[in-house]
C-alpha cells in the first residue's frame, strides 16, 4: 500500500510540474511572463562566436521584443568587445538589439587594453568604465545573467 501511495503521489506531482505552467499560459515561445516591473543586466564576456549568436543575442533581443523585461543592458565585457570589432554579422545583431531597445555599453577598460575603443563607439556602443555599475546593478533591483 505504501508503495502504490507514493506512487500516486509522484504522478500527482509530475503532473502538477508539467500542467502547472501549461494551465498558466506559459509554454511555449510566445507566451507571456510576469508583468512585474523588471530589469534585466546581461554581461557578455565570452569570445565564442556561437555564444554570442546561439545564445547572448538571441535571447536578449527576443526578449526586449516579447516585453519580458521593462530595461535590458547588455554588458560587452573582455573578450566579446574584442570578437564584436571583428564581425560584421555581430555588429549586425548589435545594431538589431540597439534598435530594439537594448541599451549597449562596453567596458573601458577591456576595450582600451584591445586598442578598440574607437571602434566600439563607431558602433554606437558607449565606452565607460563599468565596474561600478556593474556593482550596483548586482546590488540592487537587476537581475543578471552572464555569458
Amino acid at each position: 500500500m505504501k508503495r502504490t501511495s507514493l506512487v500516486i503521489v509522484g504522478l500527482l506531482c509530475a503532473a502538477a510540474f508539467i500542467w502547472g505552467p501549461v494551465a498558466q499560459g506559459r509554454a511555449g515561445a510566445d507566451a507571456t511572463v510576469s508583468s512585474q516591473p523588471t530589469k534585466l543586466g546581461v554581461l557578455w564576456t565570452s569570445g565564442d562566436r556561437d555564444v554570442a549568436l546561439k545564445m547572448v543575442f538571441m535571447y536578449t533581443l527576443y526578449a526586449k521584443q516579447q516585453g519580458w523585461w521593462d530595461e535590458i543592458q547588455l554588458i560587452v565585457w573582455g573578450p566579446s568587445s574584442k570578437l564584436l570589432t571583428e564581425d560584421a554579422e555581430l555588429q549586425q545583431e548589435v545594431g538589431k538589439m540597439q534598435e530594439a531597445g537594448v541599451e549597449v555599453v562596453a567596458c573601458k577598460a577591456c576595450a582600451d587594453s584591445y586598442g578598440i575603443s574607437d571602434q566600439l563607439e563607431a558602433l554606437g556602443i558607449e565606452v565607460k568604465y563599468v565596474g561600478v555599475q556593474l556593482t550596483e546593478m548586482l546590488k540592487g533591483d537587476w537581475v543578471m545573467t552572464t555569458f
